[in-house]
């Protein structure tokens, strides 16, 4: 090749990585079928080559700015008025042109699993709501799942703003989907939601490194964990132990071995089984409190008319992992425990008369079994077949606990780094947060905690006291029949006490849990309270209550003691009884009982005829208050109280 011929390659591959290098880029957000708050000012950015002259169409007008030294640029937009769909075109080196944009209002989701938990989930309970979401004034903009402990990131790798319909609505995290369609219906404006959440995630996660400083143990392990030769050590020793345990598990259980028949078959002989009671945990039967795989099986009968037909199988909620087969034929799994085990028996499976159900359980620690109070039944054709009581059960293979994996998702700063900082840039109208759980623990650190975190948040951001709405933890765990306290409602007052930041509300879920089910199923509840505190704090309405009555002061009147409360709105009431429930009430000792309690003039007396001169009184104070029911005139709960808070 000529030495010429050389040189016109080089100067045109140089000429032309040069106008790569300039094209103008964009972080994802900024796309197609994004909404852009209104009635502010809105940033829009991105990057092209250093010094890059830029220029942005949008509404009717027109703005231009310069890229930086290290080719860094922004834009802000006039306020701007709820509408749309527009198109917006950027001008550089090359031409960008965005498409189908709404104007008005942001709100970003976020916390731990129950905001992340998506409408596929709880569709049994919300099939009209699915089937008539089609609405392309709600879009969800979903934060891939990453974690960073070395710096904050300037953009996300993945996602895509989506418009609500019933195929797209399955992967909307339910509790902010009912948050945006009560806004939407109620304002009539454009919902943006930013789903930013991951399960069994805490508070410091979700903290910057200059927050974390308050806090020097958090602190101390975020800079643990920016050695990511330690991640990778930690990640390879994990997976090697748990691949190992499981490989172990298939090798010894009796019910998978290729040179047999499989237990999973309907003709299996049962004279090596025993029985069990199902819903129930096999460790309090003669198996014992063992680990590894057990089998279960049972016959029922189905009609003429069930015969061939699809059915519905519902099987409440396993522990840890299982696999369903019908008359032999696969039918559905679930991997870990929290799920609700909802499968669908293919059309040709059921026959008339006999059936069988085989259920492969694989436990990796702790307790295994069919969950209790929960549903356990067959559905096809109206017809409904009732799988609770004796099962057949045996023992496929037996392990030792299998240790839990290491987290490092969870560990602090790394979530605020990979899902939260590359919002920054984004205006947004407020957040609404779904956590607490992960932090129930360390309920008294939770008071600094959860209120250094908004802080946070909100001096990133830098929309001065951004509106920021949370969901009190609900309802959770057995009840106890004597005044009690726990994590739980620890945790709730931590919360509770939040409300002194300026912006902020509470949504009380104390009666849509489930006792049994850290995951509750009720998330249309959950977003439409969010949305009315929402209505109250962020859209300034007072004619709308932010929330169920919350406790204000108290007073001693002889034996009495009078509490007073805030959001009552024309009047308190006990809640499906003429009778208030779970009051306790306490002398100078400090032990509480239970007291009565009657509404009078908006306050409740609280008192029992035991103690002469009470001093405490609490509400709803445990980690599951069933039958508490103090309720204003908007039928919302009040929140959990004790008066002698410390």
């Amino acid at each position: 090749m000529k030495r010429q011929s050389i040189k016109f390659i080089f100067v045109f591959i140089f000429f032309f990585s040069f106008l790569a290098f300039g094209q103008v880029r964009l972080p994802r957000l900024i796309a197609d079928g994004m909404v852009l708050q209104r009635e502010t000012n809105v940033k829009v950015w991105g990057w092209a080559s250093p010094n890059e002259a830029i220029t942005l169409h949008f509404v009717d007008s027109l703005y231009t700015t310069t890229a930086s030294a290290t080719g860094e640029w922004n834009i802000l937009l006039d306020k701007l008025k709820a509408g749309g769909p527009y198109s917006m075109e950027i001008h550089a080196s090359n031409v960008v042109t965005i498409q189908n944009i709404l104007i008005g209002d942001v709100w970003v989701c976020a916390g731990q699993s129950n905001m992340e938990l998506p409408m596929q989930r709880v569709s049994p309970l919300y099939e009209q709501e699915i089937a008539h979401s089609e609405n392309n004034y709600i879009r969800l903009f979903t934060v891939p799942q990453k974690y960073n402990f070395i710096q904050s990131q300037k953009d996300f790798d993945s996602g895509r703003w989506m418009a609500a319909n019933p195929q797209t609505i399955l992967n909307f995290s339910a509790a902010a989907y009912f948050f945006g369609k009560a806004l939407y219906e109620k304002y009539h404006v454009p919902i943006g939601l930013i789903n930013t959440s991951l399960g069994g995630s805490p508070a410091e996660a979700w903290m910057s490194d200059s927050a974390l400083k308050e806090f020097p143990h958090y602190a101390q392990e975020a800079l643990r964990f920016k050695d990511s030769t330690l991640i990778h050590q930690i990640d390879e020793q994990d997976s090697k132990r748990m691949n190992a345990w499981y490989s172990l598990l298939f090798q010894k259980d009796l019910g998978s071995k290729p040179s047999k028949q499989k237990w999973s078959h309907p003709a299996i002989k049962l004279s090596m089984w025993d029985t069990m009671s199902i819903p129930g945990y096999w460790a309090d039967t003669k198996l014992g409190p063992v680990n590894g795989v057990v089998w279960f099986r049972k016959d029922f009968s189905a009609s003429a008319s069930m015969a061939g037909k699809e059915a519905k199988l519902n099987l409440g909620r396993i522990v840890d992992a299982d696999s369903v087969f019908v008359n032999g034929k696969f039918v559905g799994t679930t991997s870990y425990q929290y799920p609700p085990r909802w499968y669908t028996i293919p059309a040709g499976i059921l026959q008339q008369g006999k059936n069988t159900i085989v259920v492969r359980v694989i436990s990796t620690s702790g307790s295994g079994g069919f969950v209790l109070d929960k549903p356990y039944h067959i559905i096809a054709d109206h017809d409904t077949i009732d799988l609770t009581g004796t099962w057949n059960v045996r023992l496929g293979a037996a392990m030792e606990p299998l240790a839990s994996q290491t987290f490092i998702r969870w560990k602090p700063e790394g979530l605020f780094n990979a899902m939260l900082a590359p919002l920054f840039n984004f205006r947004i109208a407020g957040i609404i947060w779904y956590q607490g759980e992960s932090n129930a623990t360390r309920a008294v650190e939770y008071r600094k905690l959860f209120p250094a975190m908004i802080r946070d948040w909100r001096n990133h951001w830098q929309q001065g006291n951004v509106p920021f709405l949370f969901v009190q933890l609900p309802n959770f765990m057995e009840p106890n029949e004597q005044p009690s306290e726990g994590d739980w409602v620890l945790l709730r007052e931590a919360q509770l006490q939040t409300l002194s930041l300026p912006q902020t509300g509470m949504a009380v879920t104390i009666d849509i849990g489930e006792w049994n089910d850290i995951h509750p199923l009720d998330k249309k509840d959950v977003g439409q309270r969010l949305a009315r505190a929402a209505q109250n704090i962020a859209y300034h309405d007072s004619t709308v209550l932010a929330s169920g009555p919350l406790y204000k002061s108290m007073r001693r009147a002889d034996n009495k003691i009078i509490v007073t409360f805030t959001n009552c709105g024309q009047y308190l009431m006990a809640y499906g009884d003429t009778a208030l429930h779970y009051f306790s009430i306490a002398g100078a000792d400090k032990k509480f009982v239970w007291a009565k309690a009657k509404i009078e003039n908006n306050t409740v007396i609280v008192w029992n005829d035991a103690i002469a001169h009470p001093v405490a009184v609490r509400y709803a104070w445990a980690d599951n208050p069933l039958g508490a029911n103090l309720y204003n005139s908007e039928g919302l709960p009040a929140s959990p109280f004790r008066t002698d808070a410390e």
